[in-house]
């Protein structure tokens, strides 16, 4: 065997178990999600459970914004991603006990469910549609 060769398959053998952690990584973390809490629901299952029962709360353009505000996310965890916040924007609505889902509902929901680092393009696109950041600064300061 050439030592060409050996490097060719030192690599590939590198590789193929780089990119299977990643994989195992996050199919673990998926797992994770799925198991059940105290209150016998994962997490995945309460968000479910709130975009369910918030379902018939929201109009196209509440859609549309949420859809925008995913956007950045890489389409193979914007699915994902949209759910999760979906589901947090139902909780706050529902403990608000709002009737319908708002803009400032929407915005506060993102804030909550979304890690702080995150943010940057949560302020960029409310500078961009001229809407008011200071009744979500105490938001941004307490999420981390």
């Amino acid at each position: 065997m050439s030592l060409g060769f050996s490097l060719f398959i030192i690599t590939w053998v590198i590789i193929m178990v780089g990119l299977m952690s990643i994989g195992g990584f996050f199919m673990f973390r998926k797992f994770l999600k799925r198991l059940p809490k105290e209150d016998g629901k994962s997490i995945i299952d309460w968000e479910e459970h709130y975009i369910e029962l918030t379902r018939h709360m929201w109009k196209q353009d509440q859609k549309d914004l949420l859809e925008e505000l995913v956007s950045p996310v890489p389409e193979l965890f914007r699915d994902i991603a949209r759910q999760k916040i979906a589901g947090r924007i139902g909780q706050v609505a529902l403990e608000k006990k709002q009737k319908k889902i708002t803009q400032e509902v929407i915005i506060e929901g993102y804030i909550l469910a979304t890690p702080k680092r995150d943010h940057k393009f949560l302020i960029k696109k409310l500078e961009e549609k001229k809407i008011d950041l200071a009744p979500y600064q105490p938001l941004f300061d307490q999420t981390s």
